[in-house]
């Protein structure tokens, strides 16, 4: 990205070109933002995984306050803590942001808010807090999601949609597993190329694990005396012969099965993004500089290639190519999906989910964007790269996408 150097600048200043969705180049003054730290729970398989018995606002507020104690940030310096959740009712209702910050034991002071962007929630939480931060709204954001779907129904509690737009417009609402089988057809991905992708997967989480790689990110979570401290979604004996055996999830006759579809997962994460003159000042090590992001629409239908549009307007923005890229997080919401989008954006395969991916680890919805973007700081961090992209499909038909660099 150009970047002129003007001698009246304030240190924290930056002045960008970067063009919008349509091309037209546009001068701002921006304050560069960061990312440095973050945490998560195990996530846990929903329904049956050590999480389901766990109220949703207590593993996340266990989390949030040993990311708070290992930065020892003074509190009172935080503007605002952004949660999100893609159902949030129930236990993780009442605008759980504004109860994570009380539960935390942040100042009264300390505001919090809820928001909804279903599985790109809490990375939109992240890209409004460096939104804030680029023009001065504040400085230090707690960014992070939370999702129990095993205490919370999909499509929560009273799930009532349109009734005339659901005969007019039944798209809007098409199961996720439909649009799988959708962008399966559409690339002729067989089921085989999607059992594969997902066995890849949960091999390089399961080495990444032995490896110790999730141990700095993973809070153990106490729960009635038991100490729960490790991912249940991987499974490092899974192997083609087993997913040969399931029927298809969907539809008769499909292509895609349980074992090429993340699981439902309980999870919650949470991160600090703050301005890098605020990480100065309080003497905190930054993983990765926020340099982008995008959200687009695409086909509900299709929902799965949403990463598509919304990384390239991100690169866009950045004034990157993809083949500049050293490190990209793709969620792994479904095999058929993950495979289109490295295929349309020409990625190469050896730098994608480094760690695994959401069919190996989980995807508790709303707490999911965060992780992979983190996750992408990290790795660029570990691995000594300078370009990081994290990117995720949406349900209703959108992308998400933060591009990040190395300091």
């Amino acid at each position: 990205m150009p970047v002129e150097d003007y001698s009246r600048t304030p240190r924290s200043f930056k002045i960008y070109y970067s063009g919008n969705r349509y091309g037209v180049a546009t001068r701002r003054g921006i304050v560069s933002s960061v990312i440095v730290d973050w945490r998560r729970t195990p996530f846990s398989r929903s329904h049956k995984g050590d999480l389901s018995e766990v109220r949703p606002d207590e593993y996340a507020s266990q989390v949030l306050v040993e990311l708070l104690n290992n930065l020892n940030i003074d509190s009172a310096k935080i503007d605002d803590v952004i949660v999100g959740c893609a159902y949030p009712e129930g236990e993780q209702g009442y605008n759980i942001g504004r109860l994570m910050a009380l539960m935390s034991g942040l100042p009264k002071e300390a505001p919090g808010v809820t928001i909804n962007r279903l599985c790109g929630s809490s990375m939109q939480a992240i890209m409004y807090a460096s939104a804030n931060i680029s023009v001065g709204w504040g400085e230090c954001f707690v960014c992070g999601g939370i999702e129990s779907m095993s205490r919370v129904k999909r499509r929560g509690f009273n799930w009532s949609p349109h009734p005339k737009f659901e005969t007019d417009f039944p798209e809007a609402y098409v199961n996720m597993g439909i649009t799988a089988e959708n962008v399966a057809e559409l690339y002729g991905i067989s089921r085989t190329e999607q059992e594969e992708f997902s066995l890849l997967s949960h091999t390089k989480s399961s080495n990444a694990e032995q490896s110790g790689n999730f141990a700095e990110e993973i809070v153990p979570i106490v729960h009635n005396d038991v100490l729960i401290s490790k991912d249940g979604c991987i499974r490092p004996n899974s192997s083609l012969e087993s997913m040969s055996r399931l029927a298809p999830a969907f539809i008769d006759g499909g292509t895609v099965t349980a074992a090429t579809s993340s699981p439902l997962t309980d999870g919650a994460v949470f991160s600090i993004v703050c301005s890098e003159d605020f990480a100065r000042k309080n003497e905190l090590r930054p993983i990765a500089r926020i340099v982008s992001a995008a959200t687009t629409g695409c086909p509900p239908e299709l929902m799965g290639l949403g990463p598509v549009s919304s990384t390239r307007l991100a690169l866009d923005r950045a004034g990157w190519d993809s083949n500049e890229i050293d490190v990209f997080e793709l969620n792994e919401a479904f095999s058929s999906q993950s495979i289109a989008c490295i295929r349309e954006l020409g990625l190469n395969p050896e730098i994608v989910n480094i760690d695994g991916g959401a069919l190996s680890i989980g995807h508790p919805l709303g707490a999911s964007g965060a992780r992979i973007a983190c996750k992408a700081a990290s790795i660029l961090s570990r691995e000594g790269g300078k370009k990081a992209l994290a990117s995720m499909c949406i349900g209703g038909g959108m992308g998400i996408s933060i591009a990040m660099e190395s300091l």
